[in-house]
């Protein structure tokens, strides 16, 4: 009898079941009847009606889909209009929209690195930002989390390009970078600075305007941020904000733009109206970050360990990882959708509830958040 080649699958299939590890796909019913604090739906947008009819009159115009590459057919007048507006929002000379916002990562990283780059990335980044670092043909060196002195060593330690790696807001605990303080450690050796803004395009900085924004660097020369389209802003995709020479180059260069179908049009519209509807109403944002710290407040007060947010991300620790599985589907049962972070999606080993805020949370909400989430609490 010949050798089954995936039966290495079934040996990692027992090995994650006994460490508590097994992932299983969830799929939601379109009127789910739960209090959703696991989505990143931050702003409340996905399903406003003004950003659902923009996709609906996008498809219907457009079609359901780009029908190839953004260099090919894939871009519309929908696609400059959104990234012309999101560059201006965000302070940027320019902007470049992405399929994905794991897409405008992994370009961002390969396509600003060569052979002879060095790359400093932060031990919590994103996987995303991870795999950008794998892929390109730089040099990594991984420093301790928010620590750019860390960082400035490894710069002063190099003689040649460099490009220092962040997430704006961590997405487990939902702490900040130091980005003034990593900015002005990358100034001096000439060192550029790769910003992922995904948890704090719409949440910081004036109305929204992102981390950048909110650092005071925003359109500062060296600086490039991706963001993504899938969490304020309600829709899907992702895109680079930088100098117009820098989105010129991915252009030219990012094979995760040139290889990859153009965004639908659909979700281009929905974007754009959540960031038009943004600009309207910029309070949304400083709604997000209370309903956030309220959160925060009433865990704490109830004696869980929970991170105090810097933006709309909020962690509370659990025992290990089949506690935290446990606790979540305890969550959902009484109508609270919670996330549920374990090894090896957290960096350090911690398994946790995540929680997202939401700027449409009302006092209602949160206080049954606040009493489900404590009362289904493991025992110590």
């Amino acid at each position: 009898m010949t050798r089954d080649p995936f039966e290495w699958i079934g040996d990692r299939a027992a090995a994650r079941l006994r460490a508590g590890l097994v992932r299983e796909l969830r799929p939601r019913p379109a009127d789910a009847d739960v209090l959703d604090l696991a989505s990143n739906d931050y702003l409340g947008l996905a399903h406003h009606p003004e950003v659902t009819r923009a996709a609906a009159d996008a498809a219907l115009r457009w079609g359901a889909g780009s029908t190839g590459s953004r260099l090919v057919t894939g871009t519309t007048e929908l696609h400059t209009e959104l990234e012309a507006e999101l560059a201006a929002f965000c302070g940027f000379e320019a902007a470049l929209v992405f399929a994905t916002g794991y897409a405008a990562n992994l370009a961002a990283v390969t396509a600003l690195t060569a052979a002879g780059t060095l790359i400093v990335s932060d031990a919590g980044n994103h996987a995303s930002l991870i795999d950008g670092c794998r892929l390109s043909r730089a040099e990594t060196t991984v420093v301790p989390h928010r620590d750019p002195e860390a960082v400035a060593k490894e710069l002063g330690a190099h003689d040649g390009p460099a490009l220092v790696v962040t997430d704006s807001v961590f997405s487990v605990d939902g702490d900040c970078a130091p980005l003034a303080r990593l900015a002005a450690v990358c100034r001096e050796p000439g060192a550029a600075l790769l910003v992922d803004d995904a948890h704090g395009l719409g949440v910081l900085g004036e109305g929204g305007r992102g981390s950048a924004d909110a650092a005071g660097l925003a359109g500062a020369r060296g600086l490039v941020c991706t963001v993504t389209l899938s969490k304020s802003l309600g829709s899907q995709g992702g895109a680079v904000l930088g100098p117009a020479p820098v989105i010129e180059h991915l252009v030219n260069s990012a094979r995760t733009f040139i290889f990859d179908t153009g965004l639908a049009p659909a979700v281009v519209g929905g974007a754009l109206a959540s960031l038009r509807l943004l600009r309207r109403e910029p309070d949304r944002a400083a709604s997000a970050r209370e309903a956030a710290h309220r959160l925060h407040w009433g865990l704490t007060d109830a004696g869980l360990d929970a991170v105090a947010p810097d933006a709309c991300v909020l962690s509370v620790r659990a025992p290990g990882p089949e506690a935290a599985v446990h606790w979540a589907a305890e969550c959902r049962a009484a109508g609270v959708a919670v996330g549920c972070f374990r090894p090896p999606s957290v960096p350090d080993g911690i398994s946790r509830l995540r929680l997202s805020a939401r700027a449409d949370l009302t006092d209602e909400q949160i206080a049954e958040a606040l009493e489900t989430i404590v009362r289904t609490a493991p025992r110590s």
